[in-house]
């Protein structure tokens, strides 16, 4: 369960809540006017393989082992 806390809380005590959020790993929510405005939460980096930021870039490959001519290529001189 989150903790809920208005913005003035929040600002007077920034550092701690950041203490607890890091060691408890349950998030924060501050609201404004009995709002939920923002969430503060652990981070969590995206982790993803190499190959998976390039799957699905290739739409159509007819002929994967047709030669290709000199003048195929679209190099700038």
């Amino acid at each position: 369960m989150s903790v809920q806390v208005s913005k003035s809380q929040f600002k007077a005590k920034a550092l701690e809540f950041f203490r607890q959020v890091e060691t408890s790993g349950e998030p924060v929510v501050v609201t404004d006017h009995g709002e939920p405005k923002l969430e503060v939460r652990p981070y969590k980096p995206l982790v993803r393989r190499p190959l998976d930021v390039l799957r699905g870039s290739v739409l159509r490959y007819d002929s994967p082992t047709a030669s290709v001519a000199e003048d195929d290529w679209e190099a700038s001189q």
